[in-house]
């Protein structure tokens, strides 16, 4: 199994002017692509070609080595990122979504906070997450480098449904070490419509 970079459903530009079209060129095909080559290089001759996907290959991580750790999480999580962002995103989410964030946190604009918060707090290099639980229920949390809440060895484990990149190559063109605007201007481009999606499965 050979994994590849995902083309962006968007041109480079389109989430300007909240993330800059450089940012999103040299991201997605000099960052994501290095994940990809490196993790296929990991991956060969070892017990992760033998598996079905990236989901399964996060589930064991704890077996596999730090290269296919480090690389298939920068592919895993950048796949999300990408995916959950449109030039058409913002607002609030509806329905089921809705329900559930205000079932967990209280609000909207609570759970704005705790996201916030875990992005700006987060040392160094990682992420931050909205995940669903084992009991189904929404949490926030952040993790480490490419590291993930797939991987069975993440303090709090669940199934990504939004994510944020607070490495510094995602933002330091256009926010330098201003990372509480680019998190604040991340919320003008999630595309709900596909965290809600990923919640419903």
């Amino acid at each position: 199994m050979a994994f590849e970079l995902p083309s962006l459903p968007y041109a480079f530009n389109a989430l300007e002017p909240n993330i800059d079209a450089k940012t999103m060129e040299i991201h997605h095909g000099k960052h994501h692509q290095g994940y990809v080559n490196k993790l296929n290089a990991a991956v060969e001759g070892t017990d992760a070609a033998n598996m079905n996907d990236i989901d399964e290959i996060m589930a064991n991580i704890s077996k596999l080595s730090t290269g296919i750790r480090n690389n298939g999480g920068g592919h895993f999580n950048h796949s999300l990122f990408w995916s959950v962002m449109s030039p058409n995103g913002g607002g609030t989410p509806s329905g089921a979504l809705s329900e559930a964030i205000d079932a967990a946190f209280g609000s909207f604009d609570e759970f704005k906070s705790q996201f916030s918060n875990a992005a700006g707090t987060r040392f160094g290099s990682g992420w931050a997450w909205l995940i669903k639980n084992g009991s189904g229920k929404l949490e926030v949390c952040s993790t480490p480098n490419q590291d993930n809440p797939l991987m069975d060895i993440a303090e709090v484990k669940g199934t990504p449904i939004l994510g944020i990149d607070v490495w510094e190559h995602a933002y330091y063109l256009n926010y330098q070490n201003k990372r509480p605007d680019y998190v604040s201007n991340f919320f003008n481009v999630i595309n709900w419509d596909e965290v809600a999606k990923r919640f419903s499965v």
